[in-house]
């Protein structure tokens, strides 16, 4: 038997096609009408089909409000069986050429129920085609035939329709059998594809690498969520696109073995991203290659944490080397710069001496200051930690900036975008100052012609994020990933240590500490710092709380670039 749903289908278009028919046979009828005399009245004809219009139509509005499918199916066949009759009636009887109408309501029968009520429906049939025939010949209701044969040969015309409609019921009774039992097969193998397809619907989205198909062309074909999510766009702006096109290196070149390279990646919020990206063909069976399949691994963090490993091997060891060599220079060199200054006050001195000795003690004072920076890079530092509002230290530091830059007439303009009015944190004020003022000098020494240094502090979860963007050159990918190394100035007479110590500080603090830039877009510092509950924050003034050693700087991980490694 069928569902309730495939009952309707067939139902209505039963319906349609019964007035199809109806259509034709009006149309041909009244075609042969105006070309050929007919024995049977064309009026009473037309009404007959009439009326069958109007069940037609009224069997379509009852599957709107009757569910029960089944008694409606037995309910059309039943006037099919009448309307048929019906018109072999006024169209002739023994002469109308309509009885093929009833193999018809025989073979949708045999569909719609079963294959018993096919052998019932063909009974029918015959009781009243034979009842049509036999009632007209004893002119029991007037006759439209322009024949009368005799009785045995009208029995002979019923008992053959007899048997043809008893073939006609097995045949299609068994038929509709092998078409519902190719059906049941069909639905358990749909079922069991739909099972698989949605079991390998369900392992592409859930697989946590991100996965995109594309034709031979290029073009993407599928983006699973993982693939959305390290991409950050939705799968509707990556379909139709050119893979290529996503990265910023060449992808390796797709072949009958696996090929793998990284690939640098910037997402839309301008971050940077290192992805592992594996390329194979993708072979469908009887068809070769129709495609490529891309396999993404987000290598970011890992790589990050390799350069954050090497970053701290190389601070170790210039630490080391500073407390070594610092102490040692610094003797010799002050006794230099005493003798030169001794020398300089000589009064026959030759004025070309004098310079030099000028120069020895310029240069001397300048390695102090190198010396200097570096005892203050490698001794341990200690901090006195509290609870401190950020915004006035931003503040102190942007009016005495802001005052240098009006005097020395730089042309650069400082912009405040805070959206809190207090940022509190556990940290040294002191320090911090120290950071803010460091991240302001690159800034002013980026844009020696002019620009605008913007300064925005907003809340990030339990974070605060301050940010000094700048509108100068910007740096390369390779200089932002070594620019809190030491010795990395870009400028013309830095000693390169002062970002170095500005991640001294942020590390101490456990904060976080990374640089966004492009060539010809600027350069942003972003500092995080963990947020601190402003009512339990201290007055400005009171007595530090107790202060904390640093952390090891294996416990503390502080992204170089970006978010992450992000450029």
């Amino acid at each position: 038997m069928q569902s309730a749903s495939e009952s309707r289908l067939w139902l209505a278009w039963l319906a349609k096609v019964r007035i199809l028919i109806l259509t034709l046979l009006l149309g041909i009828e009244l075609a042969i009408a105006q070309f050929t005399p007919v024995s049977f009245p064309i009026r009473l004809f037309v009404d007959a089909i009439l009326l069958a219009y109007t069940i037609s139509v009224f069997h379509l509005a009852l599957l709107k409000f009757w569910d029960e499918f089944r008694a409606q199916a037995v309910l059309q066949i039943a006037t099919d069986l009448l309307l048929v009759s019906l018109l072999i009636y006024v169209t002739g009887g023994v002469d109308s050429s309509l009885n093929f109408l009833y193999p018809l309501v025989i073979i949708v029968s045999s569909i719609l129920l079963s294959r018993r009520w096919a052998y019932v429906t063909a009974g029918i049939a015959f009781i009243f085609y034979g009842g049509v025939l036999e009632l007209c010949y004893f002119q029991v209701i007037p006759s439209y035939s322009t024949t009368h044969p005799g009785l045995r040969t009208l029995q002979a015309i019923i008992v053959v329709n007899l048997f043809g409609y008893g073939a006609i019921a097995y045949l299609a009774g068994l038929l509709a059998a092998k078409l519902r039992q190719a059906d049941t097969r069909l639905q358990r193998a749909r079922g069991a594809l739909e099972n698989l397809q949605a079991m390998y619907e369900n392992i592409i989205r859930s697989t946590s690498n991100g996965l995109i198909t594309t034709s031979l062309d290029g073009r993407i074909t599928l983006v699973n969520p993982s693939a959305e999510k390290l991409l950050e766009r939705n799968e509707a702006d990556l379909l139709g696109k050119a893979v290529a096109s996503l990265f910023e290196d060449p992808l390796p070149q797709p072949g009958p073995q696996i090929a793998h390279s990284e690939m640098r990646f910037f997402a839309p919020n301008t971050f940077r991203k290192t992805f592992r990206v594996l390329v194979s063909e993708l072979t469908v069976p009887e068809h070769g290659v129709v495609g490529h399949v891309y396999t993404l691994d987000d290598l970011t963090q890992i790589r990050r944490l390799e350069r954050e490993v090497r970053m701290q091997d190389r601070l170790a060891a210039v630490g080391r080397l500073s407390a070594a060599i610092a102490h040692e220079i610094r003797n010799p060199l002050t006794s230099i710069a005493g003798c030169a200054s001794l020398l300089a006050e000589m009064v026959d001195l030759k004025d070309e001496h004098r310079r030099l000795l000028q120069i020895v003690t310029r240069e001397s004072e300048r390695l102090n200051g190198i010396i200097t920076d570096f005892l203050a890079y490698s001794r341990n530092k200690k901090y006195e930690f509290a609870n401190v509002d950020l915004v006035p230290l931003l503040e102190d530091t942007l009016t005495l900036l802001g005052h240098r830059l009006e005097a020395q007439e730089t042309g650069i303009k400082i912009e405040r975008r805070y959206a809190a009015n207090k940022a509190f944190v556990v940290a040294d004020g002191d320090r911090m100052k120290q950071v803010f003022w460091n991240f302001c000098e690159n800034a002013v020494r980026a844009m020696p012609t002019g620009g605008t240094l913007t300064v925005s502090v907003e809340e990030l979860g339990t974070d605060w994020q301050i940010t000094f963007a700048d509108t100068g050159p910007g740096m390369s990918p390779q200089m932002v990933e070594k620019v809190f190394e030491p010795f990395q100035s870009q400028f013309e007479g830095g000693t390169g240590l002062g970002l170095a110590i500005v991640y001294q500080i942020v590390q101490s603090h456990e904060g976080k500490v990374w640089v966004r830039s492009k060539q010809g877009q600027g350069c942003t510092f972003v500092l995080r710092l963990r947020r601190a509950a402003e009512e339990d924050a201290s007055a400005t003034g009171a007595p530090a709380i107790e202060a904390r050693k640093p952390p090891r700087p294996e416990a503390v991980i502080v992204p170089l670039a970006g978010k992450g490694a992000h450029a």
